[in-house]
């Protein structure tokens, strides 16, 4: 089988690292994709998203897989293009990846749906968003895809201040509405399915940190780290869960029309008042992907190759029992920016974790440099969380670059 993984990330090199490791000979394309990736994945000679889709029937590739979110609503959409050229993607397309896309987008429909979700209101100026923003704390979210920075725990009018000027006055993430959230309290939990139609797959579940310092303290990043296993959440809490947030959540797309195919993120916190939904993303998690791919037993190429086509087959997949924690080693600046060329030593000497690359280069000596906000995320299985914790922890010891940055707290924190 010839596959095409779409991105150049964590979450991409740990998508293709278990399609390669699936039973049977497949042949695995990236684009763009990196220099580590291209250790394993073949590169893809294209130019640009146009040339890609007829790249891929000129080249008979079999399945696409979109591993960032991007690409799902550039243009007429990836999936859509698909779709036309007749090969099979496992992704949404374009119209139901408004689900994450677009904030107002998800919260207009988790309310018409009934699905527990925080107050919010949607404001389209600054000075909509300072009066919707007077109490505090409060959550602001730009509305459009921002790489996991356009998110803002505000505690402060001044948090509030600076926030809103990042948005209207700086326009950092470009022209947008915002929407203002009630700030939910409690730990996050973060739920994955596969989606066929009206058909759903849970997934190996799993925790995030998203903020750059430990104690969940700065500003937030696309994540810090991550630890996932079948026993992060109690089986009456999952069973909740399921119950009020992800049948909900299938019925609704298709009553709206929406008709997806791929992995859906169910971003929640676990409140008081029960589970409720903070964000939606159309795609695998990043860096959550990094920690429970290696967790996948079974065919999970045939499996994703089988559902691209409309055939949900939980058969196909297994769930090992143990945990993965993933620790994320960020560069110097990040996430206000990145610094990059700063050398990164050790990677040979890592034992008994796996390193996934997400934003790396290789430089004129044949060395790998960092490249990106985040570099590397260093990711170790044991029965038991603990250990876990203290493989990732001495893997990640043996890498040293300047300027980087980690958290300590990852698989701790949250769980005391």
């Amino acid at each position: 089988m010839k596959i095409l993984v779409t991105g150049k990330g964590g979450r991409e090199h740990a998508l293709i690292t278990a399609l390669t490791e699936s039973p049977g000979t497949h042949e695995i394309f990236a684009w763009p994709g990196s220099d580590a990736i291209f250790r394993t994945a073949q590169r893809t000679p294209v130019q640009g998203f146009a040339q890609l889709v007829p790249w891929m029937v000129e080249d008979g590739i079999d399945l696409c897989v979109a591993g960032d979110e991007s690409l799902l609503v550039t243009g007429e959409g990836l999936a859509n293009l698909c779709a036309k050229a007749g090969i099979p993607c496992w992704g949404p397309p374009k119209e139901s990846a408004q689900l994450e896309a677009s904030k107002e987008f998800a919260k207009h429909f988790l309310v018409r749906h009934g699905i527990p979700t925080a107050g919010f209101k949607a404001v389209a100026t600054l000075e909509e968003a300072r009066t919707a923003a007077a109490q505090v704390p409060v959550v602001l979210k730009f509305d459009g895809l921002a790489a996991g920075k356009g998110v803002s725990v505000c505690t402060t009018p001044e948090m509030v201040a600076e926030f809103l000027d990042t948005v209207f006055v700086q326009q950092a993430f470009g022209e947008g509405r915002m929407v203002v959230e009630e700030c939910l309290s409690g730990p996050e939990l973060s739920v994955f399915c596969s989606i066929v139609g009206g058909d759903y797959h849970l997934l190996t579940a799993a925790r995030d940190y998203k903020r750059i310092y430990e104690n969940d303290e700065g500003p937030n990043t696309g994540g810090m780290g991550a630890v996932a296993s079948n026993d992060i959440v109690a089986p009456e809490v999952l069973s909740q869960i399921e119950r009020e947030i992800i049948q909900p959540t299938v019925a609704g797309l298709q009553k709206d029309g929406l008709p997806y195919r791929g992995f859906l993120y169910f971003g929640l916190m676990l409140t008081q008042q029960g589970p409720k939904v903070i964000e939606y993303n159309c795609r695998f998690g990043d860096p959550e992907c990094e920690a429970v791919m290696p967790l996948f037993g079974g065919d999970f190429a045939r499996y994703v190759f089988e559902a691209a086509q409309n055939r949900l087959r939980p058969e196909l997949l297994e769930f090992r029992d143990g945990w993965s924690v993933c620790l994320i080693l960020a560069s110097a600046e990040y996430p206000a920016g990145s610094r990059n060329g700063d050398v990164i030593s050790g990677l040979e000497s890592v034992e008994g974790a796996r390193v996934y690359h997400c934003g790396t280069r290789l430089n004129a000596a044949g060395g790998f440099e960092t490249s990106g906000g985040r570099v590397l995320a260093v990711v170790a299985q044991a029965v038991s969380r603990e250990e876990a914790i203290a493989k990732a922890s001495a893997a990640a010891d043996r890498i040293t670059f300047a300027g980087q940055q980690r958290r300590r707290d990852v698989g701790i924190m949250h769980f005391e």
